[in-house]
């Protein structure tokens, strides 16, 4: 093989794009670890085995061999590494100061995810407001419509979104089918052509204004709990809740307890606090719809991910850059 061929680390697998990463092959040499956890991988790191890799493929489920790529693990991986390409728009497994320390940059794939979760976001939106997980689970006990509360159109609904990002953005161009009023927050204001109709609030007034509440921001220390006991006293009683971001951003416990209460009347969640752990409080609740973490869960959106991800390897290898670097790392 030749010796002008960069290293690729394959942290996790290919499982859609398989001719697309073939392209690689003119100009990489792809790595596998052996490590099966965490402390093997350190180990492996350590030896030299991994030694002159030059970029990393890395999925969410690789998590499972090398644990959070945080100070410990990243002052362990070759000193030769320096482009971490995560597939993935969100990237809380990572933390980029201490890739930023070791002079590695991170990569996401910011649009890839947008359209898929905005539908699942949508979905989780109807169903939370017209109850219809309550009918779902009663249709298959054999009762019809027993004792299920009229559930609400969204039509003049507000619904704030917290987080007018990609995919927040892509969610807000299908509720306007609904005729739904749209406010958000964002730590800053968007320019027009991005609100695109959307009003922009503070944190405090999209709590208290809005009928449904989105949650699509990222999960950071920042955001981490960002929705808990306090900021529910602040909504609207009543109110719609649903979240396809991370389930840290929102405090379960403070979630189950505002359920409890009718504060919170229905909700609708893609993802949890301590995934595949879903709070036994939200499981035994008919008012909430749950789904296991599936709004890229496509087959056309697994892959735009993948090859996403792949464009971002041949960019580190024949350019040394990034086609989309996280922003933490937007002026490295």
């Amino acid at each position: 093989m030749s010796s002008d061929k960069k290293k690729i680390l394959l942290l996790g697998r290919i499982d859609h794009a398989h001719s697309y990463w073939s392209s690689l092959n003119d100009v990489a040499e792809v790595i596998v670890p052996k490590a099966r956890n965490r402390a093997e991988f350190i180990e492996e790191c350590k030896s030299g085995a991994l030694d002159d890799v030059f970029c990393a493929y890395r999925t969410f489920f690789s998590v499972a061999i090398t644990g959070r790529i945080d100070e410990e693990l990243v002052s362990a991986l070759p000193k030769s590494l320096k482009f971490l390409c995560h597939k993935g728009a969100g990237y809380d497994q990572i933390d980029p100061e201490a890739c930023t320390r070791h002079d590695i940059r991170v990569s996401n794939t910011p649009t890839a995810v947008d359209d898929a979760t905005a539908d699942v976001n949508l979905f989780l939106i109807i169903g939370a407001l017209r109850n219809f997980n309550q009918g779902m689970v009663q249709l298959r006990e054999g009762h019809w419509l027993k004792d299920i509360p009229l559930g609400h159109d969204p039509e003049g609904k507000v619904l704030g979104i917290l987080g007018l990002g990609g995919i927040g953005r892509a969610l807000k161009k299908r509720t306007d089918a609904f005729d739904m009023k749209v406010i958000y927050h964002n730590r800053k204001q968007l320019s027009p052509d991005l609100e695109n109709g959307a009003e922009y609030v503070s944190f405090d007034e999209l709590l208290s204004r809005s009928d449904v509440i989105s949650l699509n921001l990222p999960l950071n220390s920042a955001t981490r709990h960002i929705i808990s006991s306090n900021e529910f006293s602040k909504m609207k009683d009543g109110v719609v809740i649903v979240n396809t971001a991370r389930g840290a951003v929102m405090d379960e416990e403070a979630l189950v307890q505002a359920l409890a209460s009718g504060k919170v009347r229905s909700c609708g969640l893609d993802v949890y606090e301590e995934e595949p752990k879903v709070h036994p409080g939200l499981l035994s609740n008919p008012r909430v719809m749950l789904i296991p973490h599936m709004g890229t869960y496509s087959h056309e959106t697994l892959k735009a991910m993948e090859c996403w991800t792949i464009d971002n390897l041949h960019s580190a290898i024949s350019t040394g850059k990034l086609k989309s670097p996280i922003p933490e790392q937007a002026d490295m």
